[in-house]
């Protein structure tokens, strides 16, 4: 790795190389690929209804688990359209898929063929199974003459292994309009184990409604998103980006939705501004998730019914790692004192519920069962107690919801969790946190971490910042670090420490710019809280 602070260009003599530039749009299609399989990928898309590459939108795989793995793709000849069927007509298609232990597909191990058509979107969704534990694999598809760019995939180590060691990267917040998506494209570099997508994977509003301070570089497609044509057109636009089909290539990921999939800042059935009606929000929740899931890797029981999806769950990665994704929108009571920041004592209401009841005891059962060496929650929004300068907290946060926050960390607590570490989005900043029992007193022992990824593109480039010098560190001495720049989070887990690199690219108004890691801290085993180490 570059020395401390260095700037990483794209250039790489890795294994899995990048194969052109940082070019965008589907009309140039480049991804980190295994450098034996490159030419493997597929020629410039001919937008179109009746003709051309219908693997314009990538591959993806998700859900490993020790013997199974999710392969995902949607057919799409022309992305955009506006009826969001991508050009491929009214008739139900077969997609072949093929899956192998070898990046030349000599050996291959498992095979398939599904159906799909207008009503799935012309999503596939593969759950392979009888995979070999703890294995790197290959995967492509096949419609007609056309195959797709291939796919790096992993299954999960087999139960009671802690195994040498996971890479596993997150991120959150990829704004179209507000930037180019260079750091998915440096998180494939990284050859992650997983990714982690904690929200906010697309943005709902209409072009040039949400300026970023630094001027939006492209638009969207399409109005702002409520029907299931809306929706489907924007995952669309969103999924020919070359960054972003790099990072699926290279990983499994395991997805949870934040509130721009939907409608910004939405609570359970009520929409963001009461003040302008949407009668039907129920039915733009529905028509919201169903693209969703058509657009992830996840499986079958995870397809939504209705305006309820089922998205809480638990993956293991042997016994080095539980992952428990969590859902912090579908069931949570509406923002307290109408939400934003402020000193609001209905905040601290112990019936008030970010998770619901129901995936709170599920939660709480998983703490109970796990003999995992890291319990990690991947969530969506700020978990550590913060204040502002007025002493006001933020509504959306667990902070609007305290009994929620005080009943997960005492949770854990009470069932020994060996090494609890909450992994965060939504807030487009770096910051690493200290959980503390008391956050009223300063010399309250530590009871977890907490690690918050920045946007991908959400706000601009955004701006670096002094620790040593930022108000909201010394307003909550248990927040050790904060950045404002845009990137993601690398995470090396071992048996023996948690070690956090958090990334960040210099700009995000032009493509290819230069990455560096920021800051890094390593998380010990049995001593929760934050040491900062050198940048790697």
């Amino acid at each position: 790795m570059p020395a401390s602070g260095e700037n990483e260009s794209f250039t790489s003599t890795r294994r899995h190389v990048l194969v052109g530039g940082a070019a965008v749009g589907a009309a140039a299609l480049t991804t980190t690929l295994p450098s034996t399989v490159a030419a493997a990928a597929p020629s410039p898309v001919r937008s179109g209804p009746h003709g051309g590459d219908p693997f314009t939108l990538g591959v993806a795989s998700g859900e490993p688990d020790n013997h199974s793995v999710v392969l995902w793709t949607r057919l799409a000849r022309d992305p955009l359209a506006e009826d969001g069927l991508g050009g491929m007509g009214s008739r139900t298609v077969e997609v072949d898929w093929e899956i192998a232990r070898d990046e030349r597909f000599r050996h291959i191990v498992r095979r398939g063929r599904e159906r799909t058509g207008p009503d799935a979107g012309f999503a596939v969704h593969a759950e392979v199974a009888g995979l070999a534990p703890g294995r790197e694999y290959f995967y492509r598809f096949r419609h007609g003459r056309h195959v797709s760019r291939p796919g790096r995939t992993r299954t999960a180590p087999p139960v009671g292994v802690l195994g040498s060691g996971l890479t596993m990267s997150f991120a959150s917040c990829s704004q179209f309009e507000h930037g180019y998506f260079t750091a998915y494209r440096y998180l494939a570099a990284d050859e992650p184990d997983l990714v982690l997508h904690l929200g906010d994977y697309i943005y709902e509003y209409r072009p040039q409604v949400y300026i970023s301070p630094d001027g939006n570089v492209r638009d969207h497609a399409g109005p702002e998103t409520e029907t299931l044509a809306n929706y489907r057109q924007r995952y669309g636009q969103y999924r020919t980006d070359a960054d972003l089909q790099a990072a699926h290539a290279i990983a499994p990921w395991l997805v949870v939705p934040d509130d721009h999939e939907v409608d910004n800042n939405w609570a359970g059935d009520i929409y963001e501004k009461p003040n302008i009606p949407q009668p039907d929000f129920l039915q733009r929740r529905a028509n919201a998730f169903r693209a969703y899931y058509e657009n992830m890797p996840l499986r079958r029981r995870n397809m939504p019914q209705g305006s309820n999806i089922r998205l809480y769950r638990s993956v293991a990665w042997g016994s080095l790692a539980n992952f428990h994704m969590l859902d912090t929108r579908q069931y949570r009571d509406d923002q307290a004192c109408r939400d934003g920041w402020k000193v609001c004592e209905d905040s601290a209401d112990p019936a008030r519920t970010i998770t619901g009841a129901d995936q709170e005891a599920w939660l709480l059962e998983q703490f109970r069962r796990s003999r995992a060496r890291w319990d990690v929650l991947g969530q969506q929004v700020f978990f550590a107690r913060r204040v502002s300068g007025s002493g006001a907290n933020s509504m959306d946060a667990w902070d609007g919801y305290k009994g929620s926050q005080e009943r997960i960390a005492e949770g854990w607590l009470e069932a020994g969790v060996r090494n609890p570490v909450v992994l965060t989005g939504d807030v487009h900043t770096h910051w690493a946190n200290e959980l503390k029992e008391n956050y009223a007193d300063p010399d309250s022992r530590v009871i977890g971490t907490e690690l918050v990824t920045s946007s991908i593109s959400s706000g601009g480039n955004g701006a670096d910042s002094d620790p040593a010098d930022d108000p909201n560190l010394r307003r909550n001495p248990h927040i050790k670090f904060r950045n404002a720049q845009r990137g993601y989070v690398r995470t090396r887990i071992t048996r023996d420490e948690l070690r956090a690199d958090f990334r960040v690219v210099e700009r995000v108004t032009e493509p290819g710019a230069p990455a560096r890691t920021r800051a890094s801290f390593v998380i010990a085993d049995r001593h929760p809280g934050l040491s900062e180490v050198q940048p790697g």
